[in-house]
């Protein structure tokens, strides 16, 4: 072996190295900026007729991200899926970076411009603070809060009850999901009902119960970095091999849609789990 050679291993190692660490980069990059559409189908024999094949977009967990200026690429792709409604499902905002002036107009200008937007708040809004005002703000830019409170969506002349729960960590004395429950039982009698709720792991043991016929939740993340025959690595409370994390799910009677999100929360990084516009489309079967 020439002293050319050995030379030259170095070199190639290096330049092996710089190059893997360049592709995993890239690959980082491409998990937490380019968006991805999913599609879900849910089926309900109790679904009213007129609702069938009803074409929603679910948002969540943006966490004060932005893919474009205003979100423009955001709000382009939302519009490419011609929804009927929009769900957002929490976290607009990010208790960990400043939220940017105009932010929250934009976004729910936006969103309202493409389809009729309903919000609930998730626990960053409340570590934010000021969540009487990001409320009035989205408002006033044309999106329904959801404030522990429920209304009626009509379609081909059938309605179905949509409900909305501000997250736990909201005022100590606001109503209990079990009080909005029996509210929409007293109010519209026995409807198919939806509730928007954030957290995705309070489905199992507390949302499921509620009678709701589908909960729709994010809060997830999609357990971070997802792994073949997982529901994700990481939970949002540091948990190995969460689950509820992503897509449909069933327990006590009650269905529950998780989106995956969008943004992030601090230091954590999408891996394998891009930024997530989901498409629900709801049937009757």
């Amino acid at each position: 072996m020439t002293n050319r050679t050995r030379k030259r291993r170095p070199l190639r190692t290096a330049v092996r190295l710089l190059l893997l660490i360049l592709a995993a980069a890239l690959l980082i990059f491409w998990d937490n900026t380019a968006l991805q559409v999913t599609h879900a189908d849910a089926a309900f024999p109790t679904l009213p007729a007129g609702f069938d094949n009803c074409r929603i977009v679910v948002l969540g967990d943006l966490h004060t991200a932005s893919f474009g200026e205003d979100n423009v690429h955001l709000l382009e792709t939302v519009a490419e899926q011609a929804p009927e409604y929009i769900f957002l499902v929490g976290d607009l905002v990010d208790a960990g970076r400043e939220v940017p002036p105009g932010y929250l107009a934009a976004v729910a200008s936006g969103l309202s411009a493409i389809a009729p937007t309903y919000y609930v708040t998730g626990n960053h809004e409340w570590a934010v603070g000021h969540v009487p005002e990001m409320k009035e703000t989205l408002a006033e830019n044309g999106v329904h809060v959801l404030s522990n409170q429920s209304l009626s969506l009509t379609r081909n002349e059938d309605r179905i009850i949509l409900a909305g729960i501000d997250d736990p960590n909201g005022y100590a004395d606001q109503k209990t999901p079990e009080e909005v429950a029996q509210e929409v039982a007293e109010e519209w009698g026995d409807p198919f009902w939806i509730l928007l709720a954030h957290r995705n792991n309070a489905f199992a043991e507390h949302y499921s119960r509620l009678g709701a016929d589908l909960v729709v939740s994010g809060h997830g993340h999609g357990g971070l970095v997802r792994l073949p025959f997982t529901d994700g690595l990481v939970s949002t409370e540091h948990t190995f091999f969460p689950s509820y994390t992503a897509g449909l799910y069933e327990k006590n009677g009650s269905t529950l849609f998780v989106t995956r999100g969008l943004g992030n929360s601090g230091f954590t990084f999408r891996l394998f789990n891009r930024p997530e516009v989901a498409v629900l489309t709801l049937h009757k079967g």
